[in-house]
């Protein structure tokens, strides 16, 4: 039995997996807000959740895996009046964007994806309970969670309530009694979305949308929250309180979730991802340029505690590495392996992921195990190795296509003649076996001027386009 090791956000270090069912693990990650495309950094936690679960369902039998949409939002509503297009039309066709951009990089659909709008009335028990306990309070159309009714508040992010307000731009406001209080209901115009509740016409907060469905989907406490180091303050910490505040909960935030695991931000050429920089670039801008298999395995390529410097060099990189196991692939292309031989990733490379997720010592395992299957002479152990390379790409999430479609050979442009590169191939093959290397050569540049790459091996000449 293999032991998953989480460094766990909640107490600040690594800590073993003890999940509160072993027969059943729930996981959440927080998803997107759809209003726009989704940036290359929406894609990381997104990308190490799916390892994740991907690594669970190698250990336990049963995982369920939730990540919810938000389609209710003070940037929906912006977006939707600076461009006249409805919120419908606004969510719907960013959640189709985002989940197709996501299925590029590999990423399995959640096994629940809830909606926010599918939570209202849910959302309105949960904030009246709070209201109840005494942790929430309602203020000139507000409703605010109380953040020092809550003595456990802070303790995810490491910050007190005095650290939270200084230097911070916490919005002072009227309605609240405390600088820190956050809104979990807010009053809606005429002209915004809202819907009817004990406080009037309104919308929740975002905090609260996650909270709520989260509980909703896996019930309480769940196992394992992702997310982005970015959420971790507030909005995580904001998710503990309320569904503590809730529950009557005040001092052991486990009672929501046991481990909370967040990755790195990317940082685009050395640069912080932002705004002012004007380095924000979408998935979509890559995915027209790369293939989804090479942008994951860039993603997965450092810790994902660790910031990754994301350039051309990073991406130029996963390509090549890519390039190298799909070329060892193609050598043992007519050995059939069936799916049922896939199911159990290799021993070394599932250990090296238990330990917090080290994609680093996994991927070195994964490449001792390409050197053995390009090496390998006997059958016996061509079946053995590309079963193992198989069956550890799939918990990896890349070496999933065709290796001469990933590769090109054989495949041609519109204004080029397959039938013509071919006769050139069988020319260029006669002239080296009658020893007439200047016109073998001659032949190779023709091609190469082509744009056709050559590859001589001991089954033939193969070609693809470069």
């Amino acid at each position: 039995m293999f032991q998953l090791k989480i460094f766990n956000t909640l107490n600040n270090k690594k800590e073993d997996f003890i999940p509160s069912d072993p027969n059943h693990i729930r996981m959440y990650t927080c998803g997107p807000t759809v209003y726009n495309y989704a940036h290359i950094g929406n894609a990381r936690p997104a990308v190490v959740s799916d390892l994740l679960v991907r690594l669970l369902k190698q250990i336990y039998p049963k995982v369920t895996y939730v990540s919810n949409i938000t389609d209710i939002d003070d940037k929906i509503i912006n977006a939707s009046q600076e461009t006249g297009d409805s919120i419908d039309v606004i969510t719907k066709k960013y959640e189709q964007i985002y989940n197709e951009d996501m299925h590029s990089l590999g990423v399995l659909k959640p096994d629940i994806q809830p909606h926010a709008t599918d939570f209202i009335n849910e959302m309105i028990e949960l904030v009246e309970k709070m209201i109840v306990n005494g942790t929430a309070y309602e203020s000139e159309g507000h409703v605010l969670f109380n953040v020092k009714e809550y003595s456990a508040y802070g303790k995810l992010s490491g910050r007190n309530i005095e650290d939270q307000l200084a230097g911070s731009r916490v919005e002072v406001a009227s309605y609240k009694k405390n600088p820190g209080d956050f809104v979990l209901w807010k009053p809606s115009s005429d002209n915004q979305p809202g819907w009817d509740s004990p406080w009037g016409f309104g919308r929740p907060g975002w905090h609260l949308e996650c909270s709520t469905m989260s509980e909703e989907s896996l019930g309480l406490p769940f196992d394992i929250h992702g997310g982005g180091m970015d959420l971790t303050f507030p909005h995580h910490e904001n998710e503990i309180a309320q569904s503590c505040g809730a529950h009557g909960e005040d001092k052991n935030p486990q009672i929501f979730v046991k481990y909370w695991i967040h990755n790195a931000m990317l940082n685009i050429d050395g640069e912080k991802m932002s705004k002012s920089l004007g380095n924000i670039f979408y998935i979509r801008d890559y995915l027209d340029k790369h293939d989804g298999e090479v942008l994951r395995l860039a993603l997965l390529s450092g810790h994902y505690r660790q910031s990754i410097n994301w350039s051309n060099e990073t991406i130029e990189q996963s390509k090549n590495i890519l390039d190298r196991f799909y070329r060892i692939l193609n050598k043992v292309s007519d050995i059939q392996i069936e799916d049922k031989d896939l199911e159990h990733c290799p021993e070394k490379v599932l250990n090296a992921l238990c330990d917090d997720l080290n994609t680093s010592k996994a991927l070195a395992e994964f490449n001792e195990i390409s050197k053995k299957l390009s090496s390998a002479e006997s059958m016996d152990d061509k079946i053995k190795y590309k079963t193992e390379f198989l069956a550890a790409s799939k918990v990896f999430g890349i070496l999933q296509k065709s290796p001469k479609k990933w590769l090109g050979i054989g495949q041609i442009q519109d204004n080029l003649d397959s039938e013509f590169i071919e006769n050139l191939i069988n020319e260029r093959e006669e002239a080296r076996l009658s020893k007439d290397f200047s016109k073998a050569d001659q032949i190779r540049d023709k091609l190469a001027n082509m744009g056709v790459e050559i590859e001589d091996t001991p089954n033939g000449t193969i070609w693809r386009m470069k």
